[in-house]
């Protein structure tokens, strides 16, 4: 919230607009006075990266009546002000709505009580409105994402790998509740990061015996070799017939049916802590910066905009069709149409409960098996680069491939692995349980192309007679899959379906505009900055050069910029040059003058590695020592393969789950005859994410049309758009 705030003022007093904060939500509109603030420039300054909110926000009953929204109206006309930014949930925007429809009756009012003049009523005759959905539920509809909910997915996940390392330590089970009253998106999405046993939400209650089921899945898992047991419950849980489902409930049933040493954990408000995750901080800038873009284009005739996204592409909806779209689904809820609350919450919703059942209940879904002539041996490799969520998206493959009566390889070490060692390994459902949280990659990974050694590759492909083949990762994966399609005429073995998902840390794979593993580099470079933004602020007198990975794609510089409001950004998609430098410098002067060593945030420039040959980091920090005359220092940070990450982030975990399981349906839709394969180049496909659709694209067109092949990156990037508002935001000119 605090970074929709920060971008708002930014955006604002950049567009020649003031920029106010109200303090304590509806209740500082009206009590007025000083919780109405105006806000510079540097008042914002560092915070990106705090947690809840700065401005603060509360429950007020006075705000629901008309006198109170008289008095509020008072309040802005009395301040000049005639737009309003709302972040909140669904009951914040519809008071926001309200308030502006009765906008004209309100005037009329304090013009008749003497409270304003008539210029007064003339000039602030309408209030434009735009809602910023700020819930860690993630319950509004209309929107794939609200600012909040993947920090506290994060908080959730983080906590249950704590917990499920007990677990396993002990034998024990753990019942974890989690928050979500109406909507199961936390417990949902929890579940899949971590391959929890069992989940419970209120979208999809359980069938009458589920007591039965529930058991029956834990005692499978334990009969696989599982130490430990996680079930995720979330607090309005219940059961078809909306009787509520307590965590003490499930404790009973693990400890007396099961006879499992079971404990509760209650996350509570910890779900809202701590500071947001890279995600939310470019959610709520990019969001915060459309907002008042929205208020300063809006027509008073229009319905009041809210701010959603869908996959990756920013949209502004109807504020109260997404309101009354939301409480669709509780009345749904209510009236036991659990079909058609899953049907309201957004697409992703169905499709990865979907994806959570055939991943996890191992053996239990005898339904989904395929018939004995349709069952496939479909081998998995890794290539390229380790990135956060490569084991995840294996672990999601293989279990779905169980489930289905497939049989899943791993091609260990990548082609070299293959030719060199036959280094070919059927995997089970216990050697890729615990996978979901481990970064790097198991099964072994390295830069290496088929084209090394292409004939050695069919002959094994032949050997082990595989049906399809899953590649994981980045450029070098992207070519794989490009080589092998081509060879296609000349090996048979290489006429089968084959998939790329892409996995690398600089996002710059063709045909997609999300790459597993890049958010977990983010989440790396936020931690790393804010660290040495903390060393920075300390000095009051220095600024910290970060040099980034990403090759030629400055998609890893952008968004670390945005995200950590870095002064500049370099990319090698804008290069650099004398006077850019020179600029910079002169904006770091300007800003170290005015802060006169008050303000504590720490400043920092944001590098990419390929940016140019000539300004390198180094050359930059001594240019800019020297500009300094010891008024302020520089210093070079070079994060290296820390961006690569430890634990895989919850937003990686997750896509990668869902990646996956579409990969593994789209190698058994085109498991057919070799003839037919040779023909179609869309047997040969990368999965991505396209403005709002899950795509397959064949990898003969991407690379025909939309690959720049010299500088190993997409011709077209969705970012860059990014750029001009990280150096809006900065102060930039």
């Amino acid at each position: 919230m605090n970074a929709a705030v920060r971008a708002v003022v930014r955006k604002s007093i950049s567009s020649g607009c003031d920029a106010y904060i109200v303090r304590e939500g509806y209740e500082g509109l009206v009590e007025g006075g000083i919780y109405i603030q105006e806000m510079g420039w540097e008042d914002v300054r560092g915070w990106l990266s705090e947690g809840g909110t700065l401005i603060g926000t509360a429950r007020c009953k006075s705000f629901r009546e008309r006198a109170g929204r008289l008095k509020a109206a008072k309040n802005l006309i009395a301040r000049g002000i005639d737009a309003l930014i709302v972040c909140g949930g669904d009951g914040s925007l519809t008071g926001a709505d309200l308030f502006r429809s009765e906008w004209p009756g309100l005037l009329d009012e304090l013009l008749k009580a003497g409270e304003i003049s008539q210029t007064q009523r003339e000039t602030y005759s309408s209030l434009n409105i735009c809602g910023l959905v700020g819930s860690i539920d993630n319950d509004m509809s209309l929107t794939d994402a609200t600012i909040g909910c993947y920090s506290s997915l994060a908080r959730i996940c983080q906590a249950v790998d704590y917990i499920d390392a007990t677990a396993s330590s002990h034998s024990r089970a753990f019942v974890i509740e989690v928050m979500g009253r109406h909507c199961g998106w936390l417990a949902l999405m929890a579940g899949v990061a971590t391959g929890a046993d069992f989940i419970l939400i209120p979208e999809r209650p359980p069938l009458e015996g589920w007591e039965k089921e529930m058991a029956n899945v834990i005692k499978k898992h334990r009969e696989n070799g599982k130490r430990q047991t996680i079930v995720i419950v979330a607090e309005g849980a219940t059961d078809i017939n909306q009787n509520a489902i307590s965590v003490s409930f499930v404790k009973d049933i693990l400890a007396n049916d099961l006879g499992l040493d079971t404990r509760i954990t209650t996350l509570g408000h910890l779900q809202r802590g701590g500071p947001p995750c890279a995600y939310d901080r470019m959610l709520a800038t990019i969001q915060g910066y459309d907002a008042v873009e929205a208020v300063l284009q809006m027509d008073p005739k229009k319905p009041s905009p809210m701010i959603a996204i869908t996959e990756n592409k920013l949209t502004r909806q109807p504020l109260m069709e997404a309101v009354a779209a939301t409480h669709e689904v509780v009345t749904a809820l209510k009236a036991k149409d659990f079909d058609k609350a899953m049907q309201l919450r957004d697409s992703e919703f169905e499709e990865y409960f979907t994806a959570y059942q055939v991943t996890t209940k191992a053996g239990s879904m005898t339904e989904a098996i395929l018939p004995e002539d349709k069952r496939l041996k479909i081998a998995i490799i890794h290539i390229g680069a380790p990135a956060g969520g490569m084991n995840a998206a294996t672990r999601a493959a293989v279990t779905y491939c169980l489930s289905r009566g497939h049989r899943p390889f791993a091609i260990h070490n990548g082609f070299t692995g293959l030719t060199r060692h036959n280094s070919v390994r059927e995997l089970d459902w216990i050697t890729v349980e615990g996978w979901a949280i481990r970064g790097g990659s198991e099964i072994g990974t390295n830069r290496s192309l088929p084209s090394e050694d292409m004939g050695m590759v069919a002959w094994y492909f032949q050997k082990y007679a595989f049906d399809g083949l899953m590649i994981v990762g980045g450029f070098e994966a992207f070519h794989s899959l490009s080589l092998l399609e081509k060879a296609r005429p000349s090996y048979p073995a290489f006429r089968i379906p084959m998939v790329h998902i892409p996995a690398t840390i600089s996002n710059n794979v063709p045909g997609t505009e999300f790459s597993i593993g890049s958010d977990t580099c983010l989440n790396a470079l936020v931690d790393y900055c804010d660290a040495i933004k903390q060393s920075a602020s300390a000095s009051r007198r220095r600024v910290f050069i970060v040099c980034v990975q990403g090759g030629d794609c400055g998609y890893i510089a952008t968004l670390a910029g945005l995200e950590n409001g870095a002064m500049a950004v370099y990319t090698p998609e804008e290069g650099m040059t004398l006077q850019m430098v020179d600029r910079d410098i002169q904006l770091l002067k300007k800003s170290f003058e005015n802060d006169q060593g008050m303000n504590r945030a720490g400043k920092i420039i944001i590098l990419n590695e390929h940016s140019s040959k000539t300004f390198t980091a180094d050359f930059l920090e001594k240019a800019i020592r020297e500009e300094a005359r010891g008024r302020f220092d520089s210093r070079v940070a070079n994060p290296g393969h820390v961006q690569q990450g430890g634990t895989p982030s919850a937003m990686d975990r997750v896509r990668a789950v869902r990646l996956a399981v579409r990969a593994i349906k789209f190698l058994e839709e085109h498991a057919n005859s070799q003839e037919r394969i040779l023909d179609d180049p869309s047997t040969a496909a990368v999965i991505g994410i396209r403005g709002a659709s899950l795509v397959f694209t064949p990898v003969q067109k991407l690379v025909e049309e939309e690959t720049e092949w010299a500088k190993r990156r997409p011709r077209n990037a969705f970012w860059l758009s990014h750029r001009k508002i990280a150096d809006v935001l900065s102060g930039r000119p």
